[in-house]
């Protein structure tokens, strides 16, 4: 057994599918400890996941773009996974029609104060333009917010290590949050969620009922396209 087990490491440890094995090994870790916590929100396994992928790159000495080379392929399964979110939504979709309007205005307010909170902060602090265009498309999913960043003038990698902050810091704090709120209706829970936490809060909502998880989703999907369209038309009129 033990030889067995050495020649799978050695053949991993020449594969760039060590990179994927580790990531999915450390998900499920992160999972494990969030399950035995009792689903502690601040345990989220995510997080968990990030800093021990993070803490075995740089023992090993290993750089990110090596690790991408073999974990990819879960980067790539990112968009069938957003896709896949239209059929929880299409069994909420009388709510959503009766809904429109609130949903609406409340993705709108929810997008432009993710953003005006974040930079207005960070200029209070005297922060480069560079880095305020990182920083605004802070609550919009990875691959439209490094576009937009890249758009502007930002450093697309600078915003995706913010938007994955801002996904973890919002599932594992957003619910804790809307209880302290009294909001108790789960579509208003997954529309803040989704409009704030993007793909991590969206994922977090699920774990809670299907409904917060639909309007998690269809928050992340109409907060991306209207930060899109808003954002550049914005930042040239401010700035």
């Amino acid at each position: 057994m033990d030889k067995g087990f050495s020649e799978i490491w050695v053949y991993l440890s020449a594969s760039p599918l060590l990179a994927l094995t580790l990531t999915l090994v450390a998900y499920q870790l992160g999972n494990w400890v969030y399950q035995k916590a009792g689903k502690n929100p601040l345990l989220n396994p995510v997080l968990i996941a990030v800093v021990a992928l993070v803490a075995t790159l740089l023992v090993t000495g290993t750089d990110y773009a090596t690790y991408f080379e073999g974990a990819q392929f879960v980067h790539f399964l990112l968009g069938p996974a957003t896709v896949a979110l239209a059929l929880p939504l299409y069994r909420q979709i009388e709510r959503v029609r009766k809904s429109a309007l609130a949903i609406s205005v409340s993705l709108l307010a929810g997008s432009l104060t993710a953003t005006a909170t974040a930079v207005s902060i960070a200029w209070a602090f005297g922060s480069s333009q560079e880095i305020l265009i990182s920083l605004a498309p802070k609550s919009v999913t990875a691959p439209v917010a490094m576009g937009i960043a890249e758009q502007l003038g930002g450093l697309p990698s600078l915003t995706a290590v913010l938007v994955i902050l801002t996904g973890i810091i919002g599932a594992a704090l957003g619910p804790l949050l809307l209880n302290v709120m009294g909001v108790k209706d789960m579509a208003a829970r997954g529309l803040a969620i989704g409009t704030a936490s993007h793909g991590i809060g969206t994922a977090r909502a699920f774990q809670v009922s299907e409904v917060a998880g639909a309007f998690a989703g269809l928050a992340m999907g109409l907060n991306a396209l209207a930060t899109a369209i808003l954002l550049p038309l914005l930042w040239k009129w401010v700035f």
